[in-house]
């Protein structure tokens, strides 16, 4: 699918930037539920967003020392057993008592944190490796399409 990781790692910036935007809203305006957006406000999408990319970068770093991710197989495991919607909801719960400013650093930080990673694990690992490719790609680039139009839907809202 890619030659190299970084024709992956230009189309997760590229999928990524839009919602680099979020960064611009008010705490009010982040805080704030929108109805188009199956209820989430700005502060839940950024949440949701970074818990999963961040599922990204703890595989990541796994996969920089050794061959297999344990966070990969984990999360698979969770998901097939108790299922997505449970799986969120605990993240939203989870992250929920995250203080904004801890949010807004970890916003801000994370992307490229992982980026970095990635240019670090050997390609064999993760671009050349079809599943944990699979991951990547889901967790990132798949699931940021997922959530352009809740994006849409909040920076409507804020104005």
């Amino acid at each position: 699918m890619y030659l190299d990781a970084m024709e992956f790692l230009e189309e997760e910036r590229d999928a990524w930037a839009p919602y680099e935007t979020l960064a611009d809203l008010t705490d009010a305006q982040l805080t704030q539920p929108v109805a188009d957006a199956h209820g989430w406000s700005g502060r839940d999408l950024i949440a949701h967003m970074l818990a999963w990319q961040g599922m990204a970068l703890d595989a990541a770093r796994e996969l920089a020392v050794n061959e297999t991710s344990a966070t990969i197989a984990r999360v698979d495991a969770d998901w097939e057993a108790r299922g997505g919607e449970v799986v969120n909801d605990e993240i939203n719960a989870t992250w929920a008592t995250l203080p904004i400013t801890e949010l807004r650093d970890r916003f801000r930080t994370q992307p490229g944190e992982l980026r970095g990673y990635l240019t670090v694990v050997p390609e064999t690992r993760w671009l050349k490796h079809a599943s944990h490719l699979k991951t990547f790609h889901d967790e990132t680039i798949d699931h940021y399409q997922d959530h352009v139009d809740d994006l849409r839907a909040i920076l409507a809202a804020a104005g």
